[in-house]
């Protein structure tokens, strides 16, 4: 592994694959061939959403875009372990995981392009919205887990954050209170080595984030996040640990971001190109595909195929994400439950000067 990988006594680290897709078999999760293959197909068609979605913020057709590559593995295992109506609350770099819940790709462009339309969620699946504001969304987690508890419904709530946001107070208290009750809630935080551009060792004197949950009498556990045989083994452990009621879990999945913090952002300013070099090694992408072909569930020509499939999808959500209309107008409507009579006045001024 990198050295930039810190592992620590105190808590556990899960890793299933090495560089040559070698699985170790006392860890290896008992998944049908379907369900190994549709695994990768779903990380592959999510990588290609997010290099389509940073081109065409590149090219001027779409906003600020927060890039995962590198992190597909954690966000679609958690999406295919969940039950459709459990409650997630991402963060605002989990797209992976929505197309994985089943969301369709043109919403998310749409989304991206700046209309909110773009996050109606499905009513299918519990997922709330992404949230842009640095980990505020991991308090949400333990009020939706409370509520669950309090109704015994059996379902469990999970939050997404990164590395930077365990350093936000809302980590701190939401991991408190879920300690405190035993809570049905698994918290997932991906250490992709940075915070915007500060380096993990930097913005934590901790060895590991996943051993700051002894502090709150709650499990922790540390995997290797680009390692989807990994994550499958961690996450099915925390979901059932939850829904047993056996209290809440803190999961730190090790990953690399690959891309820029954002497309706001200029990576080479605070780290070198040739750091990502040993990190490849290590991407799903290599190790995983490695895996399925030393099973016989995967070749060339499959790929291949893949591949042009994947191209065709995505280009059809894009086409369809550039069809959507809607009115700048808008914005005046959801202020509050019901428009005042000053809203009311500057949407119809609004309207009249840009003809609307």
């Amino acid at each position: 592994m990198p050295e930039t990988i810190a592992f620590s006594g105190h808590v556990k680290h899960v890793s299933v694959l090495d560089e040559e897709g070698n699985a170790d078999a006392s860890l290896e999760p008992t998944l049908s061939q379907e369900e190994l293959v549709r695994r990768y197909v779903i990380m592959s068609t999510t990588r290609a959403f997010d290099r389509k979605a940073v081109s065409l913020q590149r090219q001027g057709r779409s906003f600020t875009y927060t890039p995962f590559e590198g992190q597909e593995a954690i966000q679609v295992t958690a999406a295919r372990l969940l039950d459709p109506k459990d409650w997630a609350f991402p963060s605002y770099r989990e797209s992976a995981f929505y197309l994985a819940r089943g969301a369709p790709m043109s919403m998310l462009f749409t989304y991206l392009k700046g209309h909110e339309d773009g996050m109606a969620i499905p009513d299918k699946t519990n997922d709330f919205p992404l949230s842009i504001p640095v980990g505020s969304q991991i308090a949400h987690a333990p009020g939706a887990a409370y509520a669950n508890k309090l109704l015994k419904n059996g379902k469990i709530a999970i939050a997404f954050f990164g590395d930077g946001a365990s350093s936000q107070g809302d980590f701190h208290e939401a991991l408190n209170f879920s300690g405190i009750y035993k809570l049905p809630v698994v918290f997932i935080c991906t250490n992709n080595q940075y915070a915007i551009s500060t380096p993990r060792m930097m913005q934590t004197a901790s060895e590991t984030i996943a051993q700051r949950a002894m502090g709150y009498g709650i499990h922790g556990v540390q995997a290797d996040g680009m390692d989807p045989l990994a994550m499958e083994h961690v996450l099915s452990e925390a979901f059932d640990r939850a829904r047993k009621g056996e209290g809440p879990t803190l999961v730190e999945a090790i990953a690399y971001r690959f891309g820029p913090h954002s497309t706001a952002d200029d990576p080479k300013k605070y780290r070198e190109d040739a750091e990502a070099d040993p990190w490849r090694k290590l991407d799903w992408a290599v190790r995983y595909r490695k895996y399925l072909e030393r099973k016989g569930l995967w070749n060339n020509d499959v790929q291949a195929k893949l591949d042009a499939a994947i191209v065709t999808e995505v280009e059809a959500a894009v086409a369809k994400a550039e069809e959507f209309k809607d009115s700048p107008s808008q914005m005046f409507d959801f202020v509050y439950p019901q428009m005042t009579a000053e809203l009311q006045r500057q949407k119809a001024e609004f309207s009249e000067v840009y003809g609307l």
